[in-house]
């Protein structure tokens, strides 16, 4: 069955990446920010979305907003604010693989955080420093317990160590946005930081098993991704693909996940939708289309590797 386009509303921060390559030469600032990337990619592949953010109005905001409103995303009133945009610098090794350091101060302003309880919302996604950095990852968490009666919900965690000390100090937190999401998409790295010494796998079987979310994707670099549901688990192989660099990968492959379960009807308005999801991850076997929107993840994923910055791709990129 398919379903017409839902409204999404992202809740997170947006930031200018500046890239650093192996060499130590520096390019030019990219749009970017996880929450804005996952907006950004669901926006080309055609959803009607908001974004609740934090940009200035000096060069980098002007940039980041540009690329958001040309990707078809909507900016929730309040977003804009007279102080500098934050920033990622995104240093590259040999392999095209990023690290970051970060200069950042995330909270939503008091009308933005209003505006997210305005305009139709049929699932909210949410994650990263925005969902883990006071003062403002309360908002996110308060805006997460608002839109759960009223749609379905995924976080990405997407931590960023070097910026919320301790991992004892993150997981209450992130043990309270998953147990109130649907989706929960997360790396290998981040799971081995928040409990280390245990198995990621066992982890995310616990997650996708426990009462909270019906799904549970990891995503493990070049090896692909493993997705866990109630009744079974998938292995979803990484296309090769030649690797200009992997900024946004992750947040591509958030994206089309949640745009082709939104597509199918399994996310959207609750709790007619958490009910669909939940009987397709209750039944035994693989749902066809679990299979076939981590297939696409995948793709979008590997496809933003192969072009610089996070630049997500649209429908006719992946042959919709």
């Amino acid at each position: 069955m398919t379903f017409t386009a839902a409204p999404a509303l992202v809740v997170g921060e947006a930031l200018a990446d500046v890239v650093v390559d192996a060499a130590g030469g520096v390019g030019r600032a990219l749009p970017g920010g996880s929450p804005a990337n996952v907006a950004l990619g669901l926006g080309r592949l055609g959803h009607p979305v908001r974004l609740a953010t934090r940009v200035g109005r000096d060069a980098h905001g002007g940039r980041l907003r540009r690329h958001l409103r040309e990707g078809g995303v909507l900016l929730i009133p309040g977003s804009v604010t007279g102080e500098a945009t934050s920033t990622a610098t995104a240093t590259l090794d040999a392999s095209g693989a990023a690290g970051y350091t970060f200069d950042i101060s995330w909270s939503l302003t008091a009308e933005a955080a209003a505006a997210v309880r305005s305009g139709p919302v049929a699932h909210l996604h949410t994650g990263s420093i925005a969902a883990a950095l006071p003062p403002g990852a309360d908002t996110v968490l308060a805006a997460v317990r608002w839109a759960a009666p009223r749609a379905t919900v995924s976080y990405d965690p997407n931590l960023r160590p070097d910026l919320l000390g301790p991992a004892e100090g993150q997981r209450e937190r992130v043990e309270a946005l998953v147990a109130a999401s649907d989706v929960v998409k997360a790396s290998d790295e981040d799971l081995a930081w928040l409990y280390p010494g245990a198995d990621p796998d066992a982890t995310a079987r616990h997650w996708a098993t426990g009462g909270g979310p019906s799904l549970v994707v990891v995503t493990r670099g070049a090896r692909g991704a493993r997705a866990w549901w109630r009744s079974g688990t998938l292995e979803v192989p990484a296309p090769r693909v030649t690797v200009a660099d992997t900024i946004g990968a992750g947040d591509a492959f958030t994206s089309a996940l949640i745009s082709a379960l939104l597509d199918a009807g399994l996310l959207g308005p609750a709790p007619e939708s958490r009910a669909r999801l939940r009987e397709a991850t209750g039944r035994g076997g693989l749902p066809p289309v679990l299979g076939g929107a981590l297939t696409l993840a995948a793709r979008a994923a590997a496809l933003t590797c192969t072009r610089t910055g996070a630049d997500p791709p649209g429908r006719a990129d992946l042959a919709l």
